[in-house]
């Protein structure tokens, strides 16, 4: 069944400082909501409270799998959404193809999914880790996060130092994402940049949320 997400008064604060004070959105199966706001402004934090990696101080966050199903807990969102973000780093030691093939048997399959993706982004599998360019790096992000096939993807910056190539192989995984496949319902997704983004044809934005100029 197509998923859902809602969320609503989200609140975060980090002491004394409000980062996110009651803030609103949803977005459907096939769409994709915008963040932007200045750097400090809480898009990052936003993500990750969806994401079910940190916990707000209050509000309410939903991510159905379904219009009846129930809303999934925080161990539940965490385990449909694919995150792609800046401070998202790798194992140097290890090759491309080799970091991909360890998430693949944490998660329990085979690597050959990993090694799919890395086709798909373009990357040379038996590069270290470590001497990937920071391009290189934001391309084997998106391979990361779309390894288990989320329902849900939770973009931070996702094209950030990405060549002209590199942003259309993203534009064109978002685009596969949030459309329906063989036999699965279309995915959906949070995207936060702190300019405006013209995703063009790749989807349906449902709506823009700007936290702050």
């Amino acid at each position: 069944m197509p998923s859902a997400l809602r969320f609503a008064r989200v609140c975060r604060r980090f002491g004394r400082l409000a980062v996110l004070g009651g803030v609103s959105g949803s977005v459907a199966a096939g769409e994709a909501l915008l963040v932007t706001g200045r750097n400090g402004s809480g898009k990052s934090t936003l993500l990750r409270c969806l994401a079910g990696l940190l916990a707000p101080d209050s509000g309410e966050i939903e991510l159905r799998e379904g219009e009846d199903a129930a809303p999934l807990d925080a161990a539940g969102r965490r385990r449909r959404i694919g995150l792609v973000a800046p401070d998202l780093a790798f194992y140097g030691e290890l090759t491309a193809a080799e970091n991909l093939a360890f998430f693949c048997r944490l998660r329990g399959f085979g690597r050959e999914r990993g090694d799919e993706l890395l086709r798909r982004v373009e990357l040379p599998p038996d590069r270290l880790a470590a001497a990937l360019s920071s391009g290189m790096r934001q391309r084997l992000r998106w391979a990361w996060a779309l390894l288990h096939r989320p329902r849900l993807l939770l973009l931070d910056e996702p094209f950030q130092n990405l060549d002209a190539a590199g942003v259309a192989i993203a534009h064109r995984l978002l685009a596969e994402h949030l459309a329906p496949g063989p036999g699965a319902p279309p995915g959906l997704a949070v995207i936060a940049n702190p300019v405006p983004l013209d995703i063009g044809e790749t989807g349906s934005v449902a709506a823009r949320l700007d936290l702050g100029a």
